[in-house]
């Protein structure tokens, strides 16, 4: 506001006198300025909201609820490690919003999954909507499963389930790149709920069982192996 109050003045300015070499100067020191203004508002115009679920150096905010289960932070990323399923969240609940993450599996037999707007038992055991991260052959990564609960929602059980040729397509099946990082996009709004997968929309779906919750990294409980997580941010919608 301060350059526009600026601006405009100079060129009101100019309408009613000689534009003296002071006011030329100080007129194209700010047109620049807003130049660049608006190029990195632009630019950066969708990062306005956005926080850190994770600040690259604890877990502050962060939670395991849990008796078995290890999570350090290693090098600016999340190192998830157990013999037992386990999830870490975070210890305030979302409801409407725009989370983003990155996941990378272990070799071998793996699974994962972010859980939004998930729920805890009594003994703390998390239970909810969760973002397949699927390791395996079937490659269902992106799809969307309710765990503890009503399970599979999409794609559909059986595997082989005439369906799932419709529902789930090879772009989908595809969208995970096994052995890398994997950037997750999970979108909330009312009952309305969209996920990505490295920019291949694999969901977009209507369900209002739960309408807000914790947010959860999972370790699915394989002996040894190490689940990575980086980048989780999230943008709450108002």
């Amino acid at each position: 506001m301060i350059f526009l109050s600026r601006l405009t003045s100079l060129v009101m300015s100019a309408t009613t006198m000689p534009i003296t070499f002071l006011d030329f100067m100080k007129t194209n020191y700010w047109i620049p300025s807003l130049l660049l203004l608006s190029f990195t508002s632009s630019l950066f115009g969708g990062e306005k909201g956005w926080v850190d679920l994770f600040n690259g150096k604890n877990l502050d905010g962060w939670e395991n609820t849990y008796e078995w289960g290890e999570a350090k932070v290693v090098n600016g990323v999340i190192e998830l490690v157990g013999n037992q399923k386990f999830f870490l969240s975070t210890t305030r609940k979302y409801s409407d919003f725009d989370f983003t993450g990155e996941v990378k599996l272990p070799v071998g037999r793996a699974n994962s999954g972010f859980l939004f707007r998930s729920q805890r038992r009594e003994n703390g055991h998390m239970f909810g909507y969760q973002a397949e991260v699927d390791g395996s052959e079937r490659r269902w990564s992106g799809g969307f499963y309710d765990e503890g609960r009503r399970k599979w929602i999409l794609p559909v059980k059986p595997e082989n389930s005439p369906k799932n040729k419709e529902l789930w397509p090879d772009e989908k099946r595809n969208a995970l790149k096994r052995n890398d990082w994997n950037k997750y996009r999970i979108r909330c709004v009312g009952e309305k709920i969209s996920f990505w997968v490295n920019g291949v929309q694999t969901l977009d779906i209507s369900d209002d069982l739960d309408s807000e919750g914790y947010i959860a990294i999972q370790h699915h409980g394989e002996k040894g192996q190490v689940y990575r997580f980086r980048n989780l941010r999230i943008r709450e919608l108002k």
